[in-house]
């Protein structure tokens, strides 16, 4: 066993361990505790685990990695902009009215607020979103263990489905929530900490933000040399159209994402909801902020070390990931298929997005405890929201089906017991998505957001602001957006379908159109469809003001309809 699998397993035991400890002393007896914790986290640890929860393996393993490689770090920001500036509007405009509201999932809100067609429609795209997202968690799972611990991919994949059936199964969402503080604090440690090293070893300046900005212009230099655009030109890459939908598309999916959503309401108020999404995005901020710098650093050193390098002196990083398939020929093929005094140039390889990250300490030369603790920190992040996601998979089942459909005189033991059924299948397929991703980690997480935008962002932002948005428009809109988006995404996806679209939209910037037609859909068919009740219109009023007023203790209570 090398040094690198010594430090990964001694990581990864301690860290597994501290979130089975945590799921125990966590565990639950009622339904409120299983879906929204108690409604009792203070908002710094709520927001801690809206981090986590949010914070996939994509934020962690994919996105420095399509920063570096998506031509140019310019047509990589999209995923900088979108999934930060999601968390403005989702403070602005739903999560202290969906707070006060008082629900447990965005199923039970549309059911609610419009009627029990809605809520069928919105649970059918809840776990569409949900199962499409894990997809690309699950992946992420097995290829950090395919890579550190010499496993294969399927059975790196059973080993996070049997740890987050323990914690997640078990605690219901307070176990999740205190888990994921426990997650959170581990990725962003395991994440910065590569990051202050390599930034200090390549410019002496040991923030990566700053350091980043002084590397610019060389690797703008390098990039134009081997004759493609330069790192910080515009729409080298990708152009202004796919910019701007894609940016959207990831901003209003974070806005309507179900897991994320659900966390505002395991707030103590709508004042902590507030704050919590506060405290969320200053968590994000220093992943965030500090991704553009790994990326560079990165991408600067793997063409030094590789270009016009023969297979004989590459260094030891390349060969490692070339011999797991993740380095490969630019036509796909093996590395090992050259012979071994080949010369290779930069543009003759092709490197997978989603080891950016997971390499960065090795390419920077770091100790094997460094690159361990980078292992543990990708896999909190893909475990944290992987956990969520089931959770609101679970509770759709449990929740909106179960009781609200089928038994509504079902005891909070068959609740539970049901919901742990729910999770438990749900964990099964969720591994068996991981084991066949439909695209590599962070391709598969922007289409669950394109898919939230389309269905979920119109629905619940017109039933906040607008009270004569009717039952029968919100379900006609979620059909239409949901069914477009995903119609389009197979098309054009490159393992389903063509590749190419309309206008040349890529599949991942589609989930703006998708809303548009939601909205429109929405809007048309309210104004020709039966109006809401007095007392609902007045509530809907009365969410956005402060204060807890006397409808809303009555709908609390289950007396508005």
């Amino acid at each position: 066993m090398s040094d690198i699998q010594l430090w990964t397993l001694v990581f990864v035991l301690i860290t597994f361990s501290l979130y089975i400890f945590i799921a125990y002393r966590s565990r639950v007896s009622t339904t409120s505790g299983f879906y929204v914790a108690g409604g009792g986290i203070p908002a710094p640890a709520n927001g801690a685990a809206i981090a986590a929860d949010w914070m996939s393996a994509a934020s962690f393993i994919s996105m420095a990695g399509i920063i570096a490689f998506a031509g140019n770090g310019y047509g990589g920001s999209v995923y900088l902009m979108g999934w930060t500036g999601g968390y403005v509007l989702l403070a602005l405009l739903l999560a202290p009215y969906l707070r006060k509201f008082g629900k447990y999932t965005i199923p039970d809100f549309v059911g609610d607020r419009y009627n029990e067609t809605a809520r069928l429609v919105a649970v059918v795209a809840a776990i569409v979103v949900s199962f499409v997202y894990v997809a690309g968690q699950m992946a992420g799972v097995g290829l950090v263990f395919t890579r550190f611990l010499k496993v294969d991919p399927t059975t790196g994949v059973i080993i996070g489905m049997a740890i987050v059936f323990f914690y997640a199964v078990l605690g219901g969402m307070k176990g999740i929530t205190w888990t994921q503080v426990a997650q959170y604090t581990v990725l962003i440690i395991a994440y910065l900490i590569p990051a202050v090293a390599v930034s200090a070893k390549v410019t002496d300046v040991p923030i990566p933000q700053i350091g980043f900005g002084t590397i610019l212009a060389e690797l703008d230099a390098l990039q134009t040399e081997l004759g493609i655009p330069e790192y910080t030109a515009a729409f080298g890459s990708t152009n202004m159209l796919n910019m701007l939908l894609i940016t959207a598309s990831l901003m209003f999916g974070t806005a309507g994402l179900p897991h994320v959503i659900v966390r505002f309401y395991t707030a103590k108020s709508v004042r902590a909801a507030r704050y919590s999404a506060l405290w969320a995005l200053f968590f994000i901020a220093l992943l965030y902020t500090t991704a553009p710098s790994v990326a560079a650093f990165s991408k600067l050193q793997i063409i030094e070390d590789v270009n016009g390098t023969a297979l004989s002196d590459m260094p030891s990083w390349f060969n490692t990931w070339s011999e797991v398939g993740l380095i490969t020929q630019a036509d796909g093929s093996a590395i090992s298929a050259l012979p071994s005094d080949a010369t290779v140039g930069y543009g003759d390889i092709l490197i997978n997005n989603d080891i950016i990250v997971l390499a960065s300490p090795e390419i920077g030369g770091l100790p094997a405890p460094i690159v361990g603790l980078v292992a543990a920190g990708a896999l909190a992040a893909a475990l944290s929201t992987a956990s969520g996601l089931l959770l609101v998979i679970s509770s759709a089942v449990a929740n909106d089906v179960y009781f609200k459909k089928i038994n509504p005189q079902a005891t909070e033991a068959r609740q539970l017991m049901v919901g742990r059924i729910a999770m438990a299948g749900a964990i099964v397929v969720a591994g068996y998505l991981g084991i066949n991703p439909p695209g590599f980690v962070a391709q598969v997480v922007a289409l669950a957001f394109g898919l939230a935008a389309a269905s979920f962002f119109p629905i619940l932002v017109l039933g906040i602001f607008w009270k004569n948005c009717t039952a029968m428009g919100a379900t006609a809109g979620m059909l239409a957006g949901l069914v477009t988006t995903m119609a389009y995404m197979l098309w054009t996806i490159d393992i389903y379908g063509n590749g190419e679209g309309v206008f040349g939209i890529l599949e991942t910037g589609f989930g703006t159109i998708g809303m548009l037609i939601n909205f429109a859909v929405t809007i048309i068919v309210s104004q020709f469809t039966p109006k809401p009740s007095p007392q609902m219109q007045e509530l809907v009023e009365e969410i956005r003001y402060p204060g807890r007023t006397e409808l809303v203790a009555k709908h609390a209570q289950g007396d508005v309809h």
